[in-house]
């Protein structure tokens, strides 16, 4: 059913005057953009405009120079490393950056990376045990680790060093490794704490290349330049979803350049499988495109495929493995779609409702054997199941896999609750759980899976009711249609890569005619429309996945949009890319 139509414009305020003013050379609306990102001193401005590469010291995190010198003794003494991970695009990515850069160096290295169903996330004894056991002289962490207190000290016990990189809030300790690089620790003096942690092992690789090249390694295999990584940092860092202002901004801009220059031969072939043409990759490119397939291998089957890839030495190698990630990311997609319909079905039939058309529940509970309902294992997907739901019905979603005695569940939550809290005040009924606002994690008992969903929907009847609950849109700035232009959009690409916590700039226009407006696509899901604008200058406008306005579109609409360049049988026009429509004079 879905919520169109229903959801809130929220516009920025006015950029103040001064401020303004202060930055004559710069277009109003873009100076609005930066001010409504936080990017207001000259000096930011100017670095986020221009792209200015300037890397923080890698130095500048604790410990590094203590990781630095532990990883240096290991390869001199030529012993073991081993790189744990995660299964998701960061930890992959991540990995793949500090293996490439310790084999430069001529360190004895290789990957661990745990089974998402069989062992889950981070750090688990019985991993630590085997690779003590094989001879792994040091355990380094990538994008986990920095919770694992009990995991470490005993890896500790069991005569691994071990140094963590990770950049997840901590905990109430710090785990007893021999280094803990994370930006976000209270004694650490990184001016940028909003690394991914492929950014953190980033840091770490730049540390170690640097010094290496003043003080070689007796080992060292090559030479490599740092920026040869970025490629990967910026995979990783718009699939984890961190903001992209400050140094990811840089981050991820160059390393764009680089994937678009296709010199790695694992995501070039990526590219080749997703029909991707080099110089076409964006940051929605690689959210949508690229970060999926790589995430399938963790989901349904081993994320060492995923990182095999990406460290393919040419494309006779790669090409089979981009392959392959792809033939899963399509039985990912099948099974996902096949999850939100079973858990759509399960939420609303346990809800006591007749149907969806009924009042929607104030939170979406479903708990389901993949098997016994003909999906197969889903525990790797649960979490794409429950944002399927939430984006759905604007709801708390909490999607479960049954397994036996236990079950793994995952929630995607709103604004207005958050879900990690709500999951604190039943930690009696959990064996774990972890997350934040926006999304969580847990394992439970099966056997108690009534009293958690009962007990959790009272929470969020609590906490949700007689809130009118709605999507908000943010919007950047209210303009009037004929004062865009091809000048206007050129300037807002100065602000690109656009991403989480830079989005792509927004507009609402108010009383625009519609002239004639269709529905397109398959089965007539996307609307296309042909708009005038104040001064009587036409528009093409295409609202994507909103076919079913066509059914009672009045003559005159506001519209919230992006301005974009559409490519169409060799030319390129301006159009408008309608996110949301209100009937114009409604509130």
């Amino acid at each position: 059913m879905g919520i169109l139509g229903r959801k809130r414009w929220q516009i920025a305020p006015p950029a103040p005057q001064p401020f303004l003013e202060r930055l004559p050379h710069i277009e109003p609306q873009v100076a609005q953009l930066l001010y409504n990102r936080g990017i207001v001193e000259p000096a930011a401005i100017e670095a986020f405009l221009n792209g200015a590469c300037v890397f923080n010291n890698p130095f500048a995190l604790k410990d590094m120079d203590l990781a630095v010198t532990l990883l240096r003794q290991t390869i001199l003494r030529g012993a073991s490393i081993v790189v744990y991970g995660d299964y998701d695009v960061d930890g992959v990515t991540a990995s793949a950056v500090l293996i490439q850069t310790l084999r430069v160096l001529g360190a004895h290295v290789e990957a661990y990376i745990p089974n998402r169903e069989d062992e889950g996330y981070g750090l688990n004894m019985d991993a630590i045990a085997k690779l003590a056991e094989s001879g792994t002289a040091l355990m380094l962490t990538v994008d986990c680790g920095i919770r694992s207190l009990e995991e470490i000290a005993y890896a500790r016990q069991v005569g691994l060093k071990v140094i963590v990189t990770d950049h997840h809030h901590l905990g109430a300790a710090l785990p007893a490794a021999n280094a803990v690089i994370n930006p976000k620790r209270e004694d650490c003096n990184y001016p940028f704490k909003d690394l991914a942690g492929v950014g953190v092992a980033f840091k770490l690789a730049q540390a170690l290349l640097r010094t290496n090249l003043r003080v070689p390694l007796p080992a060292t295999q090559s030479t490599m330049d740092e920026d040869e990584l970025l490629d990967l940092v910026a995979l990783g860092t718009v699939a984890d979803m961190v903001p992209l202002l400050g140094e990811n901004h840089v981050l991820v801009r160059r390393g764009l350049a680089s994937i678009n220059s296709a010199r790695r031969p694992g995501i070039s072939a990526l590219m080749d499988v997703a029909s991707i043409s080099p110089g076409k990759v964006t940051t929605d490119t690689i959210g949508f495109s690229l970060a999926p397939r790589l995430n399938a291998a963790g989901r349904i089957s081993e994320a060492q495929r995923a990182l095999d890839l990406l460290l393919a030495p040419d494309m006779l190698s790669a090409l089979p493995l981009a392959q392959e990630l792809n033939t899963l990311n399509q039985e990912r997609r099948a099974m996902t779609l096949a999850l939100q319909d079973a858990a759509r079905n399960v939420a609303f039939q346990d809800s006591k409702l007749g149907s969806i058309n009924d009042e929607i529940p104030p939170l979406l509970f479903a708990a389901l054997d993949g098997f016994a309902a003909g999906l197969g294992s889903i525990s790797g997907i649960v979490g794409l199941g429950a944002s399927r739901l939430l984006d759905e019905f604007y709801r708390p979603a909490v999607v479960v896999a049954i397994e036996g005695e236990l079950s793994k569940g995952s929630a995607r939550s709103i604004p207005e609750f958050h879900i990690t809290e709500a999951l604190d005040r039943l930690s009696d009924l959990l064996v774990r759980h972890g997350g934040h606002a926006a999304a969580a994690g847990f394992t439970i008992y099966t056997e108690l899976l009534p009293e958690f969903r009962a007990r959790l929907t009272a929470i969020a009847r609590e906490e949700l009711g007689g809130i009118s609950l709605a999507p908000t849109f943010q919007v950047d700035a209210e303009v009037a249609l004929g004062g865009l232009s091809w000048d206007l959009y050129y300037k807002l690409c100065s602000l690109e890569p656009f991403g989480y916590g830079n989005p792509t700039p927004t507009f609402v226009s108010r009383r625009v005619r519609v002239s004639h407006a269709r529905a397109v696509g398959a089965e007539g899901q996307h609307l296309k429309l042909y708009l005038v604008d104040e001064c009587g200058k036409s528009w093409d406008a295409i609202a994507f996945r909103q076919g079913e306005w066509i059914k009672a579109l009045p003559d005159w609409i506001d519209i919230a949009y992006e301005l974009q360049a559409n490519e169409w049988n060799g030319r390129t026009t301006l159009q408008l890319r309608i996110k949301d429509i209100h009937f114009t004079d409604s509130d």
